[in-house]
């Protein structure tokens, strides 16, 4: 036999079924397949009830998605590892009983908070000086159970389908093969995302360099649903207003800082309430009836949109007012999720917000263990009371024989009044993107809306990144967004990189909103 073909035989020999399989996968070409090597249909869009309607548990690949991605790392958080927090309280100042019943908003109630603030990109002692969107996820220990407002300071995000989250955060995350962040590769990914035009133009203002936590506004960015006693239902947004100002870093001031200190942040915000200078926020609401989210020329659900025009009511105060006796029991151990709700406070259709619905509290699950709600710092201070049981580190003390419900030898049962409200539906399941995208509007609008010198910062922070972009194509998708979202903006930027002008406006004359 001929001695090449017995190496082969014996080669393949050795190395099994997996050989063969590899070789397979190979020959199939650049079919996305999910881990049981299915192939993907639609790696886009999530499946919704119609084109308005939730996120479907039925999409595995979703689920499939998120559930790896929340696992990708242990113990650090995969999202806003690098954070500090502080207790405080919260005053409800103003009656909103016409939208919700919720009892944190009773006027004068007083509840006990904990704020995590934190960068989402980067590591846990990564330096606070990076460029990066700050998280600012509060938790209210109501009287109804713990309620997690957990959103960010700036209003908007840059997509608007958790299906493209763990793929957003692989791009802007250190290359697999460098461990170092590459504007190439999210630049990438950010050039098939239209609709991460409006977030890019925030976060390369110095907004993205925040001088420090205490003055930095805070933003749901998902819409949620208010739901008072007679079950009628608004959508509300949440912004919390910083009473100290808002004080952000420029590039010059940013790397001055960066020479001597990286936890500035952190730094500030221990020492101001350690010399008894707390920090306050004033939390305001927008309002909208389910009948006014269509006046609207683009989805009001979308989470790179803001609200324009719509009133804020301020409902109450925040103040904190104490640091942390040990941080890992308490910052790091706490368990941020927005599937932490209380009655009359419901999710919204958002499909990024469905997406983090799950995956926030799977991470926390993951990370932490299944009892993670027992520890000190997530346990509600009312009394929690279910059948969920047993897994590791159990610190219940529930008896008796009866562990399920319901059952006429144990009085535990759930309470009609507060199920969650009907959403009537239309059209089929499906996977196809929001109908009404307006990609680059927004961004326009508030790019104009900065003075001239936050324009040239914006320029300048932007370049330095885009600058590095070796791919042509890559930068000029780039450049072509900025262009459509405002002519000024996309020429300031493209002169800025030595690129090409009129290519550059060609390539956004061909686009749509």
């Amino acid at each position: 036999m001929n001695p090449t073909i017995l190496a082969t035989l014996a080669l393949s020999a050795a190395m099994g079924f997996g050989a063969a399989h590899a070789q397979n996968a190979t020959q199939a070409g650049t079919q996305l397949t999910r881990d049981n090597g299915a192939p993907v249909g639609d790696n886009q869009n999530s499946q919704t009830a119609g084109p308005n309607g939730p996120v479907l548990l039925q999409d595995v690949h979703l689920i499939q998605k998120l559930q790896r991605f929340d696992r990708e790392r242990q113990p650090e958080r995969v999202v806003h590892a690098r954070g500090t927090g502080a207790h405080g309280v919260f005053v409800a100042s103003k009656d909103v009983s016409e939208y919700t019943r919720a009892a944190v908003f009773t006027p004068g109630q007083q509840t006990p908070v904990f704020v995590r603030f934190s960068s989402v990109i980067h590591g846990n002692h990564s330096p606070e000086t990076l460029r990066d969107p700050r998280g600012f996820a509060t938790k209210f220990y109501t009287s109804q159970g713990n309620w997690d407002l957990v959103g960010n300071n700036l209003p908007i995000f840059f997509i608007r389908d958790a299906m493209k989250f763990p793929d957003m955060v692989h791009s802007l995350k250190p290359a697999p093969d460098t461990n170092i962040q590459d504007p190439n590769r999210f630049f990438d990914f950010f050039s098939h995302q239209p609709e991460s035009t409006h977030m890019l133009t925030r976060l390369y203002t110095d907004l993205g360099t925040p001088a420090s936590y205490r003055e930095m506004d805070g933003n749901s960015v998902h819409a949620y649903k208010f739901v008072n006693a007679k079950n009628q239902v608004s959508y509300v947004k949440f912004h919390w207003k910083s009473l100290q100002g808002e004080k952000n870093l420029n590039a010059t001031e940013v790397e001055a800082i960066q020479a001597r200190e990286f936890n500035h942040l952190t730094r500030d915000l221990i020492g101001a309430i350690k010399d008894g200078r707390y920090p306050q926020w004033d939390l305001y609401v927008q309002v909208l009836k389910p009948e006014q989210l269509a006046r609207f020329n683009f989805d009001a659900l979308d989470a790179t949109k803001i609200w324009p025009g719509v009133p804020e009511t301020k409902i109450g105060t925040m103040t904190l007012n104490r640091n942390p006796d040990n941080v890992f029991l308490e910052t790091e151990q706490s368990a941020m999720a927005p599937s932490n709700l209380v009655p009359g406070i419901e999710p919204s259709e958002d499909r990024m917000l469905q997406g983090r619905l799950f995956s926030y509290a799977d991470t926390q699950l993951h990370r932490i263990g299944a009892n993670a709600l027992q520890l000190p710092i997530n346990r509600p201070r009312n009394e929690a009371a279910n059948y969920n049981q047993d897994g590791a580190l159990n610190s219940g003390s529930r008896k008796g024989d009866v562990n399920y419900q319901p059952s006429t030898r144990a009085p535990l049962a759930d309470t009609a009044e507060f199920k969650a409200t009907e959403l009537k539906l239309t059209g089929t399941t499906q996977q196809a993107r929001t109908v009404k995208t307006l990609n680059f509007a927004q961004a326009g609008d508030f790019y104009r809306s900065l003075n001239a010198g936050q324009q040239a910062n914006l320029v300048s922070n932007l370049a330095g990144d885009l600058g590095q972009v070796k791919d042509d194509g890559i930068k000029y998708t780039m450049l072509s967004y900025f262009y459509k979202a405002d002519a000024n903006y996309g020429r300031a930027i493209s002169t800025a990189v030595k690129a090409d002008p009129e290519r550059v406006a060609q390539l956004a004359s061909k686009l749509k909103e």
